[in-house]
């Protein structure tokens, strides 16, 4: 999928969310925390969102974020991860599609480089929501409320996501796997 493919992507799953839950921008606005006026240039394929962004847009909606940057039907293959989602790059953070999220399982899997000791925040998901962390190298610190944990390579964390969080590169790059469960 091309760019211009994942912005329309991204631009036809806003637009969905937002109409099967009767929202108006305004409404939309005020559950993500991004203006409305973004939130249209989005849906018109004007802008391209960043990955922070697009998670705020995602648990605004309580959906899922790669429910954003797979197509409908598309198929995984368990050989390798998908093709790099090159949605507005962050600098310090790359995302990789592992398996996007599944009704069947109500996981979703990616893998996440952060670097230059970045710390990326992230709101709350919906209840219940789960983040199971596993780094594969490098040093990630975690905050779960005001409270930080480190993650050494080889270490597992879990984390409740339905409140405030954020992770930190501690060693200059850190690749981690993020399995999101989202409960019914």
């Amino acid at each position: 999928m091309d760019h211009s493919q994942i912005n329309q992507n991204i631009a036809s799953q806003l637009k969905a969310q937002r109409k099967d839950k009767g929202w108006s921008l305004d409404k939309t606005a005020q559950a993500t925390g991004v203006s409305k006026a973004m939130l249209g240039q989005i849906e018109r394929g004007e802008s391209s969102p960043t990955i922070a962004t697009l998670w705020k847009i995602a648990t605004g909606l309580s959906c899922s974020f790669s429910a954003f940057i797979t197509q409908q039907g598309e198929s995984v293959k368990t050989d390798g991860p998908l093709e790099q989602r090159d949605i507005k790059r962050d600098p310090n953070m790359l995302v990789k599609t592992l398996f996007p999220f599944s009704q069947q399982t109500r996981f979703e899997t990616f893998e996440i480089t952060l670097t230059e000791n970045h710390t990326q925040h992230s709101e709350p998901h919906q209840a219940g929501v789960t983040e199971h962390l596993h780094v594969l190298e490098g040093e990630l610190q975690v905050a779960q409320g005001e409270t930080w944990h480190t993650v050494n390579a080889g270490e597992q964390f879990i984390l409740s996501a339905d409140q405030p969080h954020a992770y930190r590169d501690n060693a200059g790059m850190t690749r981690f796997l993020d399995i999101i469960y989202y409960p019914l």
